[in-house]
């Protein structure tokens, strides 16, 4: 297939209304945090980037396209989030592999914030990748760092300028080299007024010198508990006049419609029914470990039964796959209790080696920093050995699943 501008929907406005495309969610966590995104929120009738219905693993995700594909064809396959790709870098290089393997006739994209895209270049371009989309709100740290409530870089918080000034050299250093490597680079620009709509142009002279393909004046988007949810959303006007001025030094895209992070279909279209439940058939299939995640972490009083609330284990079970079954790896100490989204962040991190996590209990909020974090959590109670022998043979533990007030986690679809 010819790669080109007139082929990719998001790339070309003539190609979006025979051209469908496809985004499997399966980057939950994200390393900034933008001042215009708030992914606590899903409609389906609400378009726009972080919003998804369902988070799929990689294996889920090529088996909700294969069965979208039954369907209709799909001529581009992306990764958009519902968090960054490369803050999910296994998931993602995992899940294009998988595409790329079942389907090399198909373009490949991702959109990215380009804080951690560039060791993974290279691969990219291995794996057919031929489009990549890069935000990009600030060419001078001072404006740049103003996006960004903080970004995380190499296990270090920033903020202000300090943020500005690290993603703003990652991003542009990302166009060189996916320039260098063939992809084609669409920059996407938020206007958002009093802090960058005076510097749309200059965004778009630097990439437009850069190389850059196109770029996407975008109009902010006010959202509910943002810290730019109080802003107004700009004029068409202003809008015009910002791409007309850009336009100067880099070819415009003005037929956006804010993809969400599982959109299917033309641009024009929403998510029909049907593919909206392929979704979530998708999303209820069994899990399965995989090299980066081969073990599963498990809540238990006395390491027979799943029967602890994950709040109160002061310590985790670690079971890993082997040749003749499964075994106990390690018994894992948590943090102590307190410390809000700190605590629930490190024990994410004291797991990142565990594909899943079953306990008998767990709140909201560590709940969603677990699953941010890649990890299925499964509320379930019963007996350890039962879960496991299920779990690693990529069954369903629906039979498991607590049913007393609820299920605030996910046994194998339970949402």
């Amino acid at each position: 297939m010819k790669i080109n501008l007139d082929n990719h929907p998001c790339f070309s406005k003539d190609a979006c209304h025979d051209h469908a495309r496809i985004h499997l969610p399966v980057a939950p966590k994200c390393n900034v945090q933008c001042g215009f995104c708030n992914r606590k929120y899903d409609c389906v009738n609400e378009s726009r980037p972080g919003v998804t219905s369902s988070v799929l693993t990689p294996g889920q995700a090529l088996y909700y396209l294969e069965k979208a594909m039954e369907k209709r064809f799909f001529d581009v396959v992306g990764i958009a989030g519902p968090g960054d790709p490369f803050a999910n870098p296994e998931e993602t290089m995992e899940t294009l592999s998988l595409v790329h393997a079942a389907y090399p006739e198909v373009m490949l994209c991702v959109a990215t914030n380009g804080l951690n895209i560039r060791p993974y270049i290279p691969e990219l371009a291995r794996l057919g990748v031929t489009h990549v989309t890069l935000t990009i709100n600030g060419v001078d740290p001072e404006t740049a760092g103003k996006a960004y409530r903080w970004i995380r870089h190499d296990k270090k918080v920033y903020r202000g300028k300090a943020a500005g000034e690290i993603i703003m050299n990652e991003q542009l250093q990302a166009i060189k080299e996916l320039r260098e490597n063939d992809i084609l680079v669409k920059i996407n620009s938020i206007i958002i007024p009093t802090v960058n709509d005076h510097h749309i142009h200059e965004i778009a002279k630097v990439v437009g010198d850069l190389d850059a393909t196109t770029q996407n004046c975008l109009p902010l988007l006010p959202v509910k508990d943002t810290d730019f949810g109080h802003l107004p959303h700009p004029k068409h006007e202003d809008v015009q006049e910002i791409r007309k001025k850009s336009g100067e030094h880099i070819p415009q895209m003005g037929h956006c419609r804010r993809c969400r992070a599982d959109a299917a279909g033309l641009l024009e279209e929403a998510m029909s029914e049907g593919t909206a439940g392929l979704l979530r058939e998708a999303a209820s299939q069994p899990v399965h470990p995989g090299e980066e995640r081969p073990c599963v972490a498990i809540a238990s009083n006395e390491g027979m039964l799943v029967n602890q609330h994950l709040g109160h284990a002061t310590k985790m079970r670690i079971y890993r796959k082997g040749d003749s079954g499964y075994a106990l790896d390690a018994e894992r100490i948590m943090p102590a209790p307190g410390r809000g989204d700190e605590r629930w962040i490190e024990i994410a991190d004291r797991l990142k080696d565990c594909f899943a996590v079953l306990v008998s209990g767990i709140g909201g909020r560590p709940n969603e920093v677990l699953s941010e974090s890649g990890i299925k959590v499964m509320q379930v109670e019963g007996l350890i050995d039962e879960a496991l022998r299920g779990l690693f043979k990529g069954e369903d533990l629906k039979h498991m699943a607590v049913r007393k007030g609820g299920c605030t986690g996910n046994a194998a679809g339970c949402a």
